[in-house]
């Protein structure tokens, strides 16, 4: 995987991303494959949590950041409050 495939990709967290410059992992589908790589976040983030890639550090270390999903009965909060 090269760089530029990676950011804007959408992954899962797998492993507790601690924040800063403490990794957890996350697992991103690639080409209907699981990939797995070393991921920070300047905040921390739970297992589970929605994550989008935001830069790649090279050698399988990706910055992520949250990335809200819609909830499970199909309303998304913002757009009838305009935001």
């Amino acid at each position: 995987m090269t760089s530029v495939t990676l950011v804007g990709r959408c992954g899962t967290v797998i492993t507790a991303i601690r924040g800063g410059e403490r990794a957890g992992e996350v697992r991103l589908l690639v080409g209907g494959l699981a990939h797995y790589y070393l991921a920070y976040s300047a905040v921390p983030l739970p297992v589970g949590t929605e994550v989008l890639v935001i830069n790649s550090r090279g050698a399988r270390q990706v910055d992520v950041e949250p990335w809200p999903t819609v909830p499970p009965d199909g309303s998304a909060r913002g757009v009838t409050e305009g935001l």
